[in-house]
């Protein structure tokens, strides 16, 4: 099997080199035609991700202020797990397309080569055994190469849009990629987060030099890390240079977050405190002592601790120098923002912003980047932000596991972002 250092020595200087087999070319499907869509998911039920992002094709979504239909039906599905709570047979009787018992079946819609034109794959929820570490075996991998197994059958492809992040295991990560380079077809995934609106509605200037960033955000280890990972990684991207990988991540948990908080700077163990102010405040859910029926006020350090019971750090270093922290503070936020230090000292902060339930709008706004690379067969940003998200999560959640600093070279993850800023603005 090919794995990140075998795949990184054979490229070179990262991802950034050549890669190990030239990608054919792909072809994008001729306009004027609706394109079909293989659904492969793990289960599809009400406030799953099933539920989130194939039902953006089968009702559409709004888009600049009008309901946009694409011109895409879902034609066929794979679902891995069905439970009480199912919704993927109703959603085929009302739509009429089929669910198949086998991935293979369902791409080639019960014919004998490839019938689809483009391929959704969620491997979020369900029931799956966790690793050691605490990871969910989500298949994301296994279900991935169930896909370019009929491609290498059939020679042909169509693009396929990942969920979240590649797998729970780096190695597989990787081969994914390469998988996707070899065969040339499109290759997309990632999370909602880079996509939705802001507010203010700003970017990282592109080029800018960086000192450190930070995301304050809510959820767990091997879940919603990752989406505040993402939330750092698509603005840390178009700092000056690129991206250049990361070399160290070191996680924290508990009363160490509270020292760290305390130490004051990223040298003497934390991170700078102005950061943390911004992103406090760019939050739309800001805790408020319920007693006092008070609002609009900066919590305590008292009220911090009280209302936070299980802080969690990530603290990690990219290859260039620009210093990083995630921090989930459950109890004290229930969004997702972003602070970053500009070399000079200048700050910048932003909310990205999730809409509510039931339109939820941000995963609109990341199927539509999903439409776009099925119709016109080029990913709107590189799939090496995501690789780079896959590694920092499971490093996150082994140097949790283990209590101490986890050096992680294999991280060279090189490559330049798009200069458009891709999040929706109108």
């Amino acid at each position: 099997m090919l794995n990140r250092r075998n795949f990184l020595q054979a490229t070179g200087a990262g991802w950034l080199g050549a890669a190990l087999v030239a990608p054919r070319a792909f072809s994008a499907p001729p306009t004027g035609r609706r394109l079909r869509m293989a659904v492969v998911t793990t289960i599809w039920y009400y406030g799953s991700h099933a539920w989130h992002m194939p039902e953006r094709f089968l009702h559409g979504y709004p888009l600049q202020g009008k309901w946009h239909h694409p011109d895409i039906d879902v034609v066929s599905a794979y679902v891995d797990q069905i439970g009480d709570n199912d919704q993927s047979r109703g959603r085929a009787q009302e739509f009429g397309f089929t669910i198949y018992p086998t991935v293979a079946e369902a791409l080639r819609c019960g014919k004998d080569k490839l019938d689809v034109d483009c391929v959704l794959l969620i491997g979020e929820h369900g029931n799956y055994e966790k690793t050691e570490i605490g990871q969910t075996k989500y298949p994301r991998y296994e279900l991935f190469k169930q896909i370019t197994n009929v491609y290498r059958e059939d020679d042909r492809t169509a693009p396929v849009f990942n969920d979240k992040h590649l797998s729970w295991n780096y190695d597989w990560a990787v081969e994914m990629v390469q998988d996707a380079r070899e065969l040339g077809f499109p290759f997309l995934a990632g999370s909602s987060l880079p996509v939705t609106w802001r507010m203010p509605s700003i970017d990282l200037p592109y080029g800018a030099e960086v000192d450190e960033a930070m995301s304050v955000a809510i959820g767990g280890p091997d879940s919603y890390d990752f989406h505040a990972l993402e939330t750092i990684q698509c603005m840390a991207e178009r700092r000056k240079g690129g991206e250049t990988g990361v070399v160290a991540m070191h996680s924290l948990r508990g009363d160490k977050v509270w020292e760290a908080m305390e130490s004051g700077s990223w040298d003497a163990g934390g991170w700078d405190p102005s950061l943390f102010e911004a992103c406090l405040s760019r939050s739309h859910t800001l805790a408020q002592p319920e007693s006092a029926k008070t609002s609009h006020r900066y919590p305590t350090k008292e009220q911090m601790h009280e209302w936070v019971k299980d802080p969690i750090a990530y603290r990690f270093e990219y290859a260039d120098g620009l210093k990083a922290t995630m921090l989930l503070m459950n109890g004290l936020v229930g969004d997702f923002t972003f602070a970053a230090r500009l070399h000079g000292g200048q700050y910048l902060s932003t909310l990205f912003q999730l809409p509510p339930n039931p339109n939820v709008v941000y995963s609109a706004a990341l199927m539509s980047k999903a439409e776009e690379m099925f119709r016109t067969g080029v990913a709107p940003y590189p799939i090496e932000r995501t690789l780079l998200t896959s590694g920092l999560t499971q490093a996150g959640v082994q140097s949790l596991h283990d209590g101490k600093r986890l050096e992680t070279p294999h991280l060279d993850v090189r490559y330049t972002a798009p200069r458009e800023s891709l999040f929706w603005q109108a």
